[in-house]
């Protein structure tokens, strides 16, 4: 690990954490193109990055914030970095902190969340941070020994409802509920919600779509222009 957790809480507390990630099958689907972009926004003040797939993690290395790793395998149920293997792969790619999902659903491999991250500390110095998509998968994950929790999930897991923007009440009740740090992510398509998220007790908010995803911020505009 690059950085040592002192160092990365007083990086990231307040901080923009900038999600550099796209689809497989579009142009921008490249890990040189990704490893540009998070330069891009560590220039623009990103105080972190986090970059899916190995190879988008390993050509990234030279970023001079912390790199929050993650390796989607799959597109339902647990798919964010869902086996030990994925995260110890993760986290010899380079990763800071491995970002897993954080949910109390079944995982793949039939370990629990607390065994994952037992596992994977044991052989890798590494952070965790806990993909949650309730208070009370935050509650769990935390005392599964995650580092940090964060909403990513909210609104994808089934046990809450779709918000438009930011789960705010989401993210004031996990801030209540646990002592680790929370980051908001998902649906944060503003810099006034990113600003909300901070005023409703995250420790960092991460952005994605809205800042590196072209693809999704183009169809915005055209269709505004459409119902215009």
């Amino acid at each position: 690990m690059r950085f040592e957790w002192n160092e990365i809480r007083g990086r990231l507390e307040g901080g923009l954490v900038v999600s550099c990630q796209a689809y497989p099958g579009e142009p921008m689907r490249d890990p040189e193109t990704m490893a540009r972009i998070a330069r891009a926004a560590v220039a623009g003040g990103a105080a972190a990055v986090r970059l899916q797939g190995l190879d988008d993690i390993r050509m990234a290395q030279d970023v001079t914030v912390p790199i929050i790793g993650l390796w989607k395998d799959g597109k339902d149920g647990v798919f964010i970095t869902p086996t030990l293997e994925h995260a110890r792969a993760v986290a010899e790619a380079g990763a800071d902190i491995v970002a897993l999902d954080g949910t109390r659903r079944a995982r793949p491999d039939g370990r629990t969340l607390e065994q994952t991250i037992a596992e994977l500390r044991f052989t890798h110095d590494v952070l965790v941070m806990a993909d949650c998509g309730s208070a009370e998968d935050a509650i769990a994950a935390a005392a599964a020994g995650a580092d940090i929790v964060g909403t990513t999930l909210a609104g994808y897991s089934g046990e809450r409802p779709k918000t438009a923007g930011p789960d705010l009440d989401l993210i004031r009740e996990i801030r209540e509920a646990v002592s680790v740090p929370v980051m908001a992510e998902g649906r944060i398509h503003t810099p006034a919600d990113a600003a909300a998220a901070r005023a409703a007790g995250a420790w960092a908010v991460c952005v994605g779509t809205a800042i590196t995803h072209p693809t999704t911020i183009t169809g915005w505009f055209a269709a505004a222009l459409e119902e215009a």
